[in-house]
């Protein structure tokens, strides 16, 4: 619908698309920082990405925006029209908490603080990234406080809103409370019944077939290698546009099951790109919902699927093809579903992995608020582990502290995305049993496009045209219900 009465939404759809087109940029610029630029590249990197984030920062704040938003109001758009409206005024709010020299400063030292972050992580050097941190750390908090006080939340809220818009501190605390009541017990429990379980010995595979393996079971999933590519960087990422997905992974030569479901991990947050609807790509409705709701189709991808019996089996003559792996898919699932407590966040099991998060929510907390000093950050991770997994990693700032990305460029409030997503994609699987009938069966029977016909349906081709609660509601019935998560975990870990 484009008449003359309606200039002003047509004004704001051609300034979106223009913000649009200098998004696609930085996320190629993002990507490329982590995968191919040379690291005596970083310093001007930071520099440019910097001046690009502030130029896309004074388009979402051009001065013409409020009125002409206000004038569009009173169009008669379409549902779909009145959607992107307000997105559009969601991210010109938005943008409008925070001063651009902010944007450009924080920006700037994310991307020293990453860079740096590479070798010293690699390094174990926590004296050597503590200051990098302290100084982004400001920085957030800075941001934090502006947000907060701005839209009268508190400046933890405000970072979470960042990711997963509406969702509070509050809320969180409510759900993670309810997951800390059962969740200890459930990890020993599965634990004891495993004790009798077999273990395997994982043979050593090059990097080089990995990949090429990492490649076909793309291919099995659905993603378009002519819109989107795989490549290797120090911590696993889907980046670009919908256009152009950029999947990364890394390899361990030693364990190649941790790589392969790496790829299937990110290949969910790569569907749901190139699943977004067409006809709003370069628009504010055009995007993805939420980053809960993006884990939610990667950890569908991962571990409703990808660990599960029937999918295992249908790629296992890859696996014996282009590895020379011997493991037999029933062995496979035995390692996929082992429970065994560990350092890293991006290798632990599904039902550890919730503790990964409840450490760094705690962490965030406690940072944001001031009661927590960066320098104080290992001894308070090493005390968490201990508490929640039984794991000390005193002085192992490398697999504690300084494992994930997410700190070192800034991006507090991101970490409970994962859970919440782990919560969603488990409802999102009953509601598609109760449609279509056991995932499982339908795998078996060669019939998993029929699975990934019924996410892209109810999730991916919806963008932002809905709420969160919205969406839930009309895809499985009911809004968040954690109560999901916990039946999957007890029917795959303590029923078969």
């Amino acid at each position: 619908m484009s008449t003359k009465s309606n200039r002003h939404y047509d004004t704001l759809v051609k300034h979106f698309q223009s913000i649009s087109h200098f998004e696609h940029l930085s996320a190629l610029g993002d990507w490329d920082q982590a995968t191919m630029m040379p690291m005596g590249g970083g310093e001007a990197r930071g520099a440019a990405m910097a001046e690009l984030a502030k130029h896309i920062h004074s388009l979402k704040t051009a001065p013409m925006l409020a009125q002409t938003i206000n004038d569009a109001k009173e169009l008669p758009l379409t549902n779909h029209q009145q959607a992107n409206l307000a997105e559009m005024r969601y991210q010109y709010l938005q943008a409008n908490l925070v001063p651009g020299d902010l944007v450009e400063a924080k920006t700037k030292a994310a991307y020293h603080c990453e860079q740096a972050w590479r070798q010293q992580r690699r390094n174990n050097d926590w004296q050597g990234f503590k200051p990098n941190l302290e100084n982004l750390m400001l920085l957030v908090k800075e941001e934090a406080n502006i947000r907060a006080e701005a839209q009268n939340v508190s400046p933890y809220d405000a970072l979470l809103d960042k990711f997963e818009p509406g969702m509070t501190t509050a809320s969180l605390e409510q759900i993670f409370g309810n997951l800390k009541s059962w969740l200890p017990q459930l990890i020993l429990q599965v634990q004891e019944k495993q004790k009798s379980e077999a273990n395997f010995t994982i043979p050593n595979t090059c990097a080089e077939s990995q990949a090429k393996l990492g490649r076909e079971i793309m291919n099995i999933l659905g993603f378009d290698f002519n819109h989107g590519r795989l490549d290797i960087s120090s911590h696993p990422f889907c980046g670009g546009v919908a256009s152009d997905v950029r999947l990364t992974t890394r390899y361990d030569e030693a364990d190649f099951t941790s790589g392969l479901m790496g790829i299937v991990h990110e290949t969910g947050h790569a569907k749901y790109e190139q699943g977004l609807p067409l006809a709003w790509r370069g628009q504010p409705a055009g995007v993805a919902r939420s980053m809960a709701l993006h884990e939610s189709q990667s950890l569908f991808c991962e571990m409703q699927i990808g660990r599960g019996p029937a999918f295992l089996k249908l790629i296992e003559p890859h696996l014996t093809s282009t590895l020379g792996s011997q493991l037999t898919h029933s062995q496979l699932a035995n390692i996929y579903t082992r429970v065994n407590p560990g350092h890293i966040r991006v290798d632990a099991d599904e039902v550890t992995y919730p503790c990964h998060i409840l450490l760094r929510f705690e962490a965030e907390k406690a940072l944001v608020s001031g009661k927590l000093a960066v320098a104080d950050l290992p001894d308070f991770w090493s005390s968490q582990m201990q508490s929640l997994l039984g794991i000390n990693t005193d002085g192992d700032y490398r697999n504690g502290c300084m494992q994930d990305i997410h700190w070192a460029v800034g991006e507090l409030g991101y970490f409970p995305s994962y859970t919440l997503g782990a919560m969603y994609a488990a409802q999102f699987r009953s509601a598609m049993e109760t449609e279509l009938g056991c995932v499982e069966s339908l795998i078996n029977t060669g019939k998993l496009s029929s699975v990934m016909d019924w996410l892209n349906d109810k999730v991916w081709s919806q963008g932002c045209l809905l709420s969160i609660d919205e969406l839930m509601c009309q895809s499985t019935g009911e809004t968040l219900n954690p109560a999901h998560f916990k039946k999957h975990l007890e029917t795959r870990y303590l029923s078969r």
